[in-house]
């Protein structure tokens, strides 16, 4: 049986037993680690050096987990050791999530074999979603979602997903497109949106399956003679009688997660039909297939589709309460099947993310556009980004949602590579497009909003096309998996500890793949003292949110998009003698923040990167005609320079960030006024890969 299970055999009712007993053996952990080897030695197609190298693209989208969730430990990204997370209205840190009179910090549950524990689902749906987000704040998590959405993984948990990481390129600022349920979110990465437009029956934030009009991204990829594919189980039928293919058996069907079934011209379509042929056939595991039959005979035969999206039975989903690790054996199964054939696996990127978080946690605020004209602004057009609410759900932005977690696997994501560059599921969408749109613009999705395609990239920087053949980081150890029976077990329910601790990320660097970002922001209080100044600015090629968080409690957060080449500004009033505490957050740990006393300031602060020289300038100006003495900690070497300013003059100061990978963090204190502080971070792009940031996961 193990053999068959490794060759992609079926996984009928009578063969659980033998396929949970395989999962429990030391070799299914080596076989799935083997499939990871095999994928990592076959080099690159790389006839032109370009995108048109990929000949095909392949989509398998899981549910349900956020990045903190799985990936939260992984060295190097922006996880549980972030040195710049946000904070709270309250002034504490981001994860401490209140809970009455006290709150949760992510825990690791205690039970044995998690990545084979049914953890409990969680809700998920718009409402509690929202309320989480609760207006930016980001502090609702545990009255909405209950204890257990601070619950994390870790490496000896889900040892393949992070072999994949390793060997690979992970997005740690990819997003769900919406803070809300399953299907809205498949309609991003199948359509775009989710019919913001309040026509052909959307907009849809909730899985009514109710049937819908608006035009959806495959029928563009017909229109273009761009060959394409859902590859899925028939379960008891995928008819609306057959619930599209969701079914009580776990282990056959497809969930209900193929969504251009709930779409009108999917359902219509004749049987014979390219529409009919492509989103509504799939194998018959209850009659003896293969869960993969279909996929794995069209890659023998030659015949893969140049786009294709995989949609597994429920069981291997990792929807909650399933486990994470029936996850990892199917997808081990698809990374054998491409890589059977080299010339295949050659010219393949495969894409495996996650529909939306569940009701995990992640401590990335997501950036959304301004909700009215005091809560922020933007160059870009908001239009259809904001559902005005209705009796059934309340108002709010549609997204981007919570981070979850993507992996790039392909021959030209190779080496480890951590992407920082903002996405979400239209950006699966947008890397199409790249790649076959290029002589066609119908291949353009119009239902991508203005401001959605301004702030989220088309995943092409996750890639090297040039020289993706170079040498590749080895493959870490890991452990194998010991599961349960075969029955479905009850909900696990894990309980925080008594005594809390924030987890301690992995320890060390990862590569990191070149950004758009050139992003500036700059500060002061206003010639009449009413009031601080904040002014934020986009040199780079990516529009860019800027997050404001203040330390009074009473100014909500705002958000600022900027388009490359523009400039906003806003105004934050203070009261004489008050006291203010702004932070500017941006992509990839950008950072400004000011702290002070109305009236009181003498000095100034800016920040210029210099992208030749990987340094930053500072520019320390007196404003009040005194002069002063401010020290300047360089966070990166541990060391403090005491700088006079003469009355009325300014001093630059260039800051190596060489050493540091271009990464720079800069703490500006005035002697003479204790309340005062200025804080410069980020990372300086140079067009170059580069490395993650040293401060991540250092330990306290």
């Amino acid at each position: 049986m193990a053999a068959q299970l490794n060759s992609g055999g079926p996984v009928s009712k009578t063969d659980r037993r033998s396929f949970l007993k395989l999962l429990g053996t030391g070799a299914a952990a080596s076989a799935m680690q083997a499939s990871i080897g095999r994928a990592l030695a076959i080099p690159a197609h790389n006839a032109t050096g370009t995108i048109r190298d990929v000949e095909h693209i392949v989509v398998l989208m899981q549910e349900n987990r956020s990045f903190d969730h799985y990936f939260g430990m992984l060295q190097g990204v922006r996880g549980f050791g972030d040195p710049r997370a946000m904070r709270l209205p309250s002034g504490a840190p981001i994860w401490q999530q209140p809970t009455g009179t006290s709150y949760v910090l992510p825990f690791h549950p205690t039970a044995p074999d998690l990545g084979l524990q049914f953890i409990e689902d969680l809700p998920h749906d718009w409402d509690t979603t929202h309320a989480a987000w609760n207006n930016g704040n980001w502090d609702g998590w545990v009255p909405a979602k209950g204890t257990t959405t601070m619950a994390h993984l870790d490496r000896s948990d889900i040892p393949f997903h992070y072999a994949l990481a390793d060997a690979f390129t992970i997005c740690d600022a990819y997003h769900c497109s919406l803070l809300g349920p399953t299907d809205p979110n498949r309609y991003y990465m199948w359509t775009g949106w989710v019919g913001n437009d309040g026509k052909n029956g959307g907009p849809v934030i909730d899985n009514a399956e109710a049937g819908y009009d608006w035009s959806t991204f495959p029928e563009r990829l017909q229109a273009a003679g761009v060959s394409w594919k859902i590859y899925q189980d028939i379960g008891t039928g995928l008819t609306q009688a057959g619930e599209w293919g969701y079914t009580s058996d776990a282990y056959i069907g497809n969930y209900g997660d193929n969504s251009l079934l709930y779409f009108h011209q999917y359902q219509n379509a004749p049987d014979g039909s390219p529409l009919a042929q492509r989103a509504r056939t799939g194998t018959d595991i209850s009659a003896g297939d293969s869960p993969f039959a279909g996929f794995e005979a069209h890659v023998k035969a030659g015949k893969l589709p140049q786009v294709s999206w995989i949609v597994a039975p429920e069981a291997y989903t990792e929807h909650p309460n399933w486990p994470a690790n029936y996850g990892a054996w199917y997808v081990s199964q698809m990374l054998d099947i491409l890589t059977a054939d080299p010339e295949v696996w050659s010219r393949t990127a495969l894409f495996i993310t996650y529909d939306e978080n569940d009701g995990f946690f992640d401590h990335m605020v997501p950036p959304t556009v301004p909700t009215g004209p005091q809560t922020g602004a933007s160059t870009v057009d908001t239009i259809n980004e904001l559902f005005a609410g209705n009796d059934t759900y309340v108002a709010g932005p549609y997204g981007v949602g919570a981070r979850v977690p993507m992996l790039v696997v392909s021959p030209w994501s190779r080496g480890g590579f951590v992407n920082s560059q903002l996405f979400d599921h239209t950006s699966i969408i947008r890397f199409i497009e790249q790649r076959f749109g290029h002589d066609d613009p119908g291949l353009v999705e119009a239902n991508i909003t203005p401001w959605r395609r301004a702030v989220a990239g088309d995943l092409t920087s996750a890639f090297d096309f040039r020289t993706p053949n170079r040498a590749v980081a080895t493959l870490p150890s890991t452990v194998s998996y010991q599961p349960p029976n075969t029955e479905r077990y009850p909900d696990y329910k894990p309980l925080p500890p008594t005594v809390q601790a924030m987890p301690q990320q992995e320890v060390g660097l990862r590569r990191a793949r070149a950004l758009p970002y050139r992003l500036r922001s700059h500060g002061g209080m206003t010639r009449d003292g009413a009031a601080f100044s904040l002014t934020f600015g986009n040199a780079g090629s990516q529009a860019a949110v800027f997050q404001v968080r203040s330390g009074n409690a009473t100014q909500p957060p705002r958000n600022f998009t900027v388009s490359p080449g523009r400039e906003l500004s806003d105004l934050w009033s203070v009261a004489p003698g008050a006291a203010y505490d702004l932070s500017v957050y941006g992509p990839n740990g950008f950072l400004r923040a000011f702290a002070g006393t109305g009236g009181g300031d003498t000095v100034s602060v800016r920040a210029a990167e210099e992208a030749g020289s990987v340094s930053v300038v500072l520019e320390i100006a007196d404003h009040a005609g005194r002069g002063a003495v401010v020290s300047v900690l360089n966070a990166y070497s541990g060391r403090s320079e005491r700088v006079v300013v003469s009355p009325g003059r300014s001093v630059v100061l260039p800051v190596a960030a060489r050493t540091a990978f271009g990464w720079y963090d800069l703490t500006v204190t005035i002697e003479s006024d204790p309340s005062y502080r200025a804080q410069v971070a980020g990372h300086i792009e140079t067009g170059e890969d580069s490395m993650t940031d040293p401060q991540i996961g250092l330990r306290a």
